[in-house]
């Protein structure tokens, strides 16, 4: 090999190494700092809804940043950037701020102001990376692609997103990782200025200055929407999947994974595997935008695995549009900016606008659609496309045949849902969808209306019924609530569910019906038994708190003196248990409750000292584990706010994580008493109680003993031989994982 092609083989590594270095950096802060965050700030979505649109304002800040600097010669680019590395240097080693919080700190104005003084210039400074070295490498290599640096980046970012819950939480305690992170960073600028020493000393400005024709408006909103369209779809897939297919932990790793490798896909040299899925998206996005609209609800994960293969399938589709429409390397640096534009309206749409505006996720299939517009069509067969290029009555009655066979079986399906057509005969529908996509693929037009037809009959039209019953459904930052009624003996019942999970129920037809609690909160349950014993135990004054106020079912374990009071997180919780009517626990058994909104640790940690006898803790949404509300720190401030003597109830009930161990260990070290109920009903329907796992904790053990002789079930809690239990600095669920 000659010496010239070792050196440009050896200058290509370089920049391979430097740019991902920068993308695994980059990703691997976000989920970091995100965790140095949490006990601040609390568990609140709004607050990771904040705190990505910082993120994604800073990637666009420094994306600008390196369009501008385009402007000036390659070394001079050199020697700002550098100085730019180095100046953000002084907020090492990467953590957050020394600052206190108001209790009432709004996400929306505490995190954007916490997280850019805390990392700010860093990320700035390294978000730059990809379009910069890409730039530079095109001048180093006297006018080479720099295009499939942007694959290597990429893979950068994939790599640092899975490296974090699969190895460097597990691993390393929040301190270690800041630390790696700041070695990384100062490894970064070495590798900036080993490139920076490749760049042309005798470059004049003219020579980096853009000579191809600029892009049009036209182009670059068309470069917008192409990356708008996956990035607002991998948000609406991580929602879709986690509220109304499975709400399964480390689940929403696989879209944003996902995504990013896209992007290696659709900017690799070796054209084939982009070519192929771009092909092929058209019928993909039609075939699983169907099933996925209708669900497999026993299906789980076959339900979840079509969303991702489909997020997939746009998402190459789309960027390796971008890719063909990329301009010459001199105007580089605005088409990355135009596409984190892109990302950054996507973003915004799927996690700020459309909780706001939707009470579903309508945003998944609008962006399906969207995907629909955008993605690439051919004709998969000539004689369609006869008939779809015909200048005369030929496509036109065609395409009213379309609509015709769309309304008949729509028709049929809605108002006779068990006939031919209907939900039992479910898989003829899809084929007549099929044969009428088939045909249509290639034609933009009638595919769209096709489209449209499978996402409204597969499901689309059971969520617009449910929108248009006043008072059924509720949307918010924190997931979708549905209200339905269940007919049933004695006035049958009515359920509220978060996404797929049950969220309280309530018997209906009597006062004395509705005063009973059901669910995880029937009276044999763990937490049913401990307030049961409240009067006993600390007498007719009891003080009580609940963290998740839910339907409020446990109100009716309220007895005359007692002072309750409530800790809830979501303001439409609220609306539901106590202003809607929808449920009357709260008007029937505790008017007027004390309930304080915001997260729970941050709103007890305002709270007196010993002013609680009991505290029951019930503040999972779905199987989402609150980690900042299960820490060593965590269970100080509840063992501050209860008495001495006091109980705390935590309920334990997941379908994915093992939580005994945390608890176990929570209360080894904090000195606690621990005992779990695990509550399996003997029926389900008499009073729709709901099998359950609670732990009891206190520091006296009289409490303990007084609550296990009301019942035998409560059994010892065991630490786990060599786990480690959580803290504000260490935890991980990887161990937990049932299954696994």
């Amino acid at each position: 090999m000659s010496e010239t092609r070792l050196m440009a083989r050896w200058c290509r590594t370089m920049f391979v190494a430097t740019i991902l270095t920068g993308s695994f950096l980059l990703f691997l802060v976000q989920p970091m700092v995100a965790r140095m965050a949490l006990p601040r700030l609390g568990g609140a979505p709004a607050v990771w809804n904040s705190a990505m649109l910082v993120y994604q304002a800073l990637l666009l800040a420094g994306y600008a940043y390196a369009h501008w600097l385009g402007r000036v010669r390659p070394r001079a680019q050199a020697a700002i950037h550098l100085g730019v590395l180095i100046v953000a240097a002084l907020w090492l080693p990467i953590g957050l701020i020394a600052m206190d919080l108001p209790a009432d700190a709004l996400p929306a104005l505490w995190v954007p102001w916490l997280l850019g003084l805390s990392i700010g210039p860093l990320f700035f400074a390294v978000s730059a990376q990809a379009p910069l070295i890409q730039r530079w490498f095109s001048a180093a290599s006297g006018g080479g692609d720099p295009y499939a640096l942007y694959a290597a980046s990429n893979l950068g970012s994939f790599a640092g997103l899975i490296a974090y819950p699969l190895l460097v939480e597990p691993l390393m305690a929040v301190h270690g990782q800041s630390w790696l992170w700041s070695g990384g960073y100062l490894l970064l600028v070495l590798l900036v200025l080993a490139c920076a020493t490749r760049l042309p000393r005798t470059a004049a400005v003219d020579h980096v200055a853009a000579t191809s024709a600029p892009p049009g408006a036209r182009r670059i909103a068309h470069w917008i929407a192409l990356a708008l369209v996956p990035s607002g779809l991998m948000l609406a897939t991580s929602t879709y999947i986690t509220t109304d297919i499975v709400a399964m932990p480390l689940l929403w790793v696989l879209p944003l994974g996902l995504y990013l490798l896209s992007f290696s896909v659709a900017f690799a040299n070796d054209r084939w595997l982009a070519d192929l899925l771009t092909r092929i998206a058209p019928i993909t996005i039609l075939l699983f935008g169907g099933i996925i609209m209708g669900g497999v609800n026993e299906r789980p994960f076959f339900s979840a695995g079509i969303a991702l293969v489909l997020l997939f399938m746009i998402s190459v589709a789309l960027h390796t549009t971008l890719y063909r429409k990329r301009p010459a390397p001199d105007r580089l640096t605005g088409f990355y900016l135009a596409m984190s534009a892109g990302g950054a309206l996507g973003g915004v749409f799927a996690a700020l606008v459309a909780p706001v505006v939707f009470d579903w996720t309508y945003e998944y299939p609008l962006l399906i659609l969207a995907a629909g517009a955008l993605v690439p069509q051919i004709y998969l067969f000539g004689q369609f496309r006869n008939i779809w290029m015909a200048k005369g009555r030929t496509k036109w009655i065609a395409l009213a045949a379309i609509i015709v066979t769309l309304v008949v079986v729509a028709g049929l399906r809605i108002t006779d849902p068990t006939g031919v057509f209907g939900e039992s005969r479910q898989g003829l529908d899809f084929l007549v969808i099929v044969a009428l996509g088939f045909a249509a693929i290639g034609a933009r037009l009638p595919y769209m209306i096709v489209l449209a037809g499978a996402l409204v009959l597969f499901g689309g039209y059971r969520s617009l019924e449910l929108s248009i019953d006043p008072g059924a459904r509720v949307r918010s930052y924190f997931g979708v609530y549905t209200v339905r009624d269940q007919p049933g003996p004695y006035g049958g019942t009515r359920e509220l569910d978060h996404g797929t999970t049950v969220h309280g129920i309530q018997l209906r037809g009597s006062v004395e019906r509705e005063r009973t609690p059901t669910t995880y909160y029937a009276a044999g349950s763990g937490v049913g038994q401990a307030m049961l014993a409240a009067p006993k135990l600390y007498g007719p004054a009891a003080r009580i708190g609940v963290v998740g106020l839910g339907t409020g079912t446990l109100s009716c374990y309220a007895r005359a003196g007692q002072r309750w009071r409530f800790y809830e997180i979501d303001p439409a919780v609220v609306r539901i248990a106590r202003d809607t009517g929808q449920f009357t626990y709260l008007s029937r058994c505790l008017p007027n409750p004390e309930i304080r909104m915001g997260d729970a640790r941050i709103a007890l940690a305002h709270d007196a000292s010993n002013s609680l006898d009991l505290l029951a803790l019930d503040a999972f949404s779905s199987d989402s584990v609150p980690m900042h509300l299960m820490t060593r720190e965590a269970f100080a401030t509840y063992g501050r706010v209860l008495s001495h003597d006091g109980l705390l109830l935590v309920h334990i009930s997941n379908r994915f994580i093992d939580l005994e161990p945390v608890i176990a260990a929570a209360a080894h070290e904090g000195g606690w008493i621990a005992v779990e109920m695990k509550y399996r009903p003997s029926s389900l329907l008499v009073d729709r109680a709901s099998a359950s796992d609670w732990v009891a904790l206190s520091r006296n053990p009289r409490a303990i003993a007084a609550l296990r002789a009301t019942d035998l079930d409560w059994t010892p809690l065991t630490v786990r031989k060599g786990f480690t239990g959580w803290t504000d600095d260490y935890s991980t669920i990887l161990p937990l994982l049932k299954g696994f």
